[in-house]
């Protein structure tokens, strides 16, 4: 009889303990979709989106290379591509999956310069319109 025993009390926790197990596996199904929606999905999007700008690729446009060399197509074949750099008109050929971007591609050290241009001319055409008030009142 203690083997009958120790069966229905194992029977009884395995019960007691079934309850509390449903949070546990909602909390993971949340985590799963969490990372779904932040990690896989925007990166499936990104995925798609160089596909689809690989595929559309066509003689003429300028790209940029995942290696950083910047080009205009000459020809483009079903898995590679022909590109010419430069006025010397070198021509390399490359895998389209090389391929990081249409366009050419612009340094994060040249937009703000940029951007401190028009400013410091803002303030220069400021201080030259303060001057002439300045003139004109006396």
């Amino acid at each position: 009889m203690p083997f009958n025993f120790n069966m229905l009390t194992l029977a009884g926790d395995a019960g007691a303990g079934s309850a509390s197990i449903w949070p546990t596996i909602l909390m993971i199904v949340v985590m799963v979709a969490i990372f779904y929606f932040l990690l896989i999905r925007p990166e499936s999007k990104k995925k798609k989106a160089a596909a689809e700008m690989r595929s559309s690729l066509k003689v003429g446009d300028e790209i940029t290379t995942i290696g950083g060399v910047v080009g205009t197509i000459c020809a483009v074949k079903e898995e590679t591509i022909v590109l010419e750099t430069g006025a010397d008109r070198v021509r390399i050929e490359f895998t389209k999956w090389a391929i990081s971007s249409k366009g050419t591609q612009q340094t994060q050290e040249s937009a703000p310069a940029a951007k401190e241009e028009k400013d410091t001319k803002a303030v220069t055409d400021g201080k030259k319109e303060g001057k002439k008030e300045g003139k004109e009142k006396k």
